[in-house]
């Protein structure tokens, strides 16, 4: 799209002059003789470039400064003038002014404003679009869910966003310990400055040290140069340290201090670096059993500890599931389709399917799906893991532990859940009905939607 750039002077042959200049350049360049025509067309047209003369009849160029960063305060703002004062410039630039220049002026020099004018517009879109995008991705829109876990979950991070607190996040792989920690991050104060991760279980333990602190040139075997670690990455920021229970016993002393003292060295290094860093960390493992079998230090986990936020397994949501595979759905279709996103058949499947690898399982199964079939997700594109245990839970036959294993009593409750739910279905929402049909008492009934907080729904 052709750049457009507005021409504001009382002055006939000063317009026609930069507009031909202008249009030399490659720019789409239109003219108004005063404030009042130009910020009519303003109204009407947008423009990535204003070039106004400071003197003229009626309002002049600042007062019309100040109302082009109201109207339109994307919009960049070239002043000219042929009566330059010192105070006259910095109270421009005060109003948001790109630049001041004086006549005469020479060509090259009005051409390299207008270059770095658009440049600088140019990134503060990005900018804006960039954060807009942070926003949208994390802030809790790659959370998805409505189940009461997940609205519980978005109260947390409402509430530990505004805090400095250190945060440990638990629960199983692919549950979305990650995105947990940048919500918290980007719906902070630190939200502008690094949020920085590391999986210390995919560090050998060797180099583990040098990644966390950073090393000075000649400190072992390979160090050439000196390398800051990830503690002066992000500082100012947000540090995750995922599978932090992967940290060997003989550094964690060593972590334990940073946290401590906020300061640290470098390997080989004889100077204490400070830091300012909030800590995420998170384990798909229990850290308290680490600490009685002595894998953990217990000074550690309190510091780390602070708030503790437990990732809820997707087979304890199933309800959430729908919401998903039409988050993921839009993911990879794009530009979205109107077609059908999910069979009956297939959502039934995967509802009763209890998703050992959780919310990224669920993801890669749904773009299997996408590549092998159609942009609709049926029965006849899941994997046999998926529709064998569907076809085996419905018919009573013999049931199969997931190779990873499986957490037996949120597996149940997941169960019953579903169960309560359906039976709510078929009794048109009226708990009573739905009570008689799975064989309950209205007590009992009411009990069981309690314990899974259903009750005020």
């Amino acid at each position: 799209m052709q750049t457009r750039i507005l021409i504001v002077d009382d002055e006939l042959s000063m317009r026609e002059f930069l507009a031909i200049l202008l249009e030399r350049e490659g720019y789409n360049a239109e003219q108004a003789e005063n404030a009042e025509a130009a910020l009519n067309m303003l109204g009407t047209v947008g423009y990535d470039l204003i070039i106004s003369d400071v003197n003229m009849p009626g309002l002049d160029g600042l007062a019309l400064l100040k109302m082009v960063k109201r109207i339109s305060p994307e919009t960049a703002v070239l002043l000219v003038t042929a009566f330059s004062t010192s105070e006259q410039a910095v109270e421009a630039m005060k109003l948001g002014a790109y630049d001041y220049i004086a006549k005469p002026f020479k060509v090259e020099e009005i051409k390299v404003l207008v270059r770095n004018a658009l440049e600088k517009r140019d990134l503060e879109r990005e900018n804006l679009r960039l954060r807009k995008e942070i926003h949208e991705r994390y802030g809790f829109s790659g959370l998805v869910g409505k189940s009461r876990k997940m609205r519980e979950l978005y109260t947390l991070i409402e509430k530990l966003a505004a805090s400095t607190a250190s945060v440990l996040i638990l629960g199983e792989s692919g549950t979305g310990k990650e995105l947990v920690a940048k919500a918290i991050h980007y719906n902070s104060p630190r939200r502008d400055r690094p949020f920085v991760a590391i999986n210390c279980g995919a560090i050998p333990d060797t180099l583990m040290e040098s990644e966390l602190f950073g090393h000075r040139k000649g400190a072992f075997t390979g160090a050439i140069a000196d390398r800051p670690g990830i503690f002066e990455q992000a500082n100012g920021g947000t540090l995750f340290l995922d599978e932090i229970g992967e940290v060997p016993l003989q550094l964690q002393a060593k972590l334990l201090r940073v946290l401590q003292e906020r300061e640290f060295r470098r390997v080989g290094g004889t100077q204490d670096i400070k830091t300012d860093v909030r800590i995420v960390a998170a384990s798909n493992r229990d850290l308290e059993d680490q600490v009685k079998e002595g894998s953990f230090r217990e000074d550690l986990f309190y510091r780390v500890n602070v708030v503790q936020i437990r990732m809820p397994a997707l087979r304890e949501r199933p309800e959430d599931i729908p919401l998903l595979v039409e988050h993921f759905h839009k993911k990879f279709v794009q530009p979205p389709c109107n077609a059908e996103i999910i069979t009956a058949e297939a959502l039934k499947s995967l509802v009763s399917y209890p998703f050992p690898g959780n919310v990224r399982e669920l993801e890669n199964l749904v773009e299997r799906c996408l590549v092998l079939g159609d942009k609709t997700i049926s029965r006849s594109c899941l994997p046999e893991q998926v529709t064998d245990f569907s076809s085996s839970a419905s018919s009573g036959g013999q049931l199969d532990i997931p190779p990873e294993g499986m957490n037996l009593e949120a597996y149940l409750d997941g169960i019953e859940k579903r169960f309560l739910l359906k039976a709510l279905e078929k009794g048109g929402g009226v708990k009573k009905r739905a009570a008689e049909i799975l064989g309950l008492s209205f007590r009992s009934f009411r009990y069981r939607l309690a314990k899974f907080g259903m009750d005020e729904e």
